[in-house]
């Protein structure tokens, strides 16, 4: 199978209504306008609140990334999924990613099975690998093992999701024979799911192999660079007999009142946040050369509403995407700051991107 070009590329436009714009958050543990570094706990209850105000404005899906460090406070997010269920009507309650890689195919079925039904049928889970390892030596499982873990408990779960008995063997887990798992959910398809990807022609293709749709992760450059992944995801159902799967993308950013304040907001806690992994991963330091380079013409989603909205509707137009996530906290920004984004994210970024699509 080979790769196309962008300009190989031509799908039929959609319609605006569905195209999903959801937000995104890892937890990050923030500091107070103070600048005094929040509990855990506050900045977990700070995450329902901030859901609570999407699902009031018509934002469409909120995702919880799981972690398990200390510079990110939900390492269950799940049971946060569950306390937003409780207070909010219309919104999709995912993860974004679950590592399935550390964790039971099974458990993460039931676990989000009980949330589907808690939610009136609004659950996701986005499954990866985990770009932090963090949960590897914490659960037990060894890192020699990365791809194969993920690889054999993502066939589990796919299969899990006919709701029927399931025969399953493989050789990180003992096998199952003719064994159900409770409870059901009222979904046609079972739980709904997606596969987070980072970007490489192996992910994406395992993505269709297995039948659950592509949630395409892009942290820097040029959206324009993940155009043949998208062809490729395409290419690939066609020549599988594969019914047309839906494609998420999910970048960063932030929006306040003008391009200039949305920027001064988020430098300093970009800069901290991605100085303290680059560290761990043996990056050089960022500068605010780079920042802006990125917010100009890169994969950071900074600036007031209708900067940013263009910039989404450009994005969905050029991947030709069905969803839009927009990591909206990044690293220690107050939860005045969140809220704020959020608000203005729902009330204004929304309506715009689908004005712009609909053009």
């Amino acid at each position: 199978m080979t790769e196309t070009t962008p300009a190989q590329h031509s799908a039929p436009a959609k319609r605006v209504e569905n195209v999903s714009l959801g937000l995104d958050t890892f937890g990050d543990v923030t500091l107070t306008l103070d600048g005094e570094r929040v509990s855990h706990a506050q900045v977990i209850r700070d995450v329902v609140e901030q859901a609570v105000l999407a699902d009031s404005l018509g934002v469409d899906a909120i995702t919880l990334g799981e972690h398990h460090r200390d510079d990110f406070a939900l390492s269950s997010p799940e049971i946060a999924l569950a306390a937003i269920a409780g207070r909010t009507e219309r919104i999709l309650l995912g993860t974004g990613v679950t590592v399935l890689s550390s964790d039971d195919p099974v458990r993460v079925y039931e676990r989000f099975a009980t949330l589907d039904a808690v939610s009136n049928g609004r659950a996701e889970v986005i499954l990866g690998r985990g770009s932090f390892t963090e949960s590897f030596p914490l659960f037990g499982f060894n890192m020699s093992d990365y791809d194969a873990l993920f690889s054999e408990k993502l066939e589990l779960f796919a299969q899990l999701r006919s709701e029927g008995p399931v025969t399953w063997s493989g050789t990180m887990r003992s096998p199952l024979v003719d064994q159900e798992v409770f409870p059901k959910t009222e979904q046609p398809n079972g739980v709904n799911a997606w596969i987070g990807v980072g970007g490489s022609p192996h992910s994406v293709l395992r993505t269709v192999q297995v039948g659950i749709p592509m949630m395409l992760a892009i942290i820097g450059g040029d959206p324009a660079r993940f155009a043949p992944f998208a062809n490729l995801y395409r290419e690939a159902q066609q020549e599988l007999g594969r019914e047309a799967m839906p494609l998420g993308v999910h970048s960063p950013g932030h929006v306040a009142a003008t391009d200039a304040e949305a920027r001064e907001q988020l430098w300093p806690h970009f800069e901290r946040n991605r100085n303290r992994i680059g560290a761990e991963r043996g990056w050089p330091r960022t500068t605010r050369a780079e920042f802006e380079q990125e917010a100009d013409a890169g994969s950071l989603y900074v600036g007031s509403p209708e900067t940013v909205a263009a910039k989404i509707a450009h994005t969905v137009r050029l991947l030709d995407a069905d969803r839009f996530d927009l990591k909206y906290a990044n690293g220690t920004m107050p939860h005045a700051m969140l809220m704020e984004s959020v608000g203005l994210f729902g009330s204004e970024v929304i309506p715009r991107v689908r004005a712009l699509l609909a053009e």
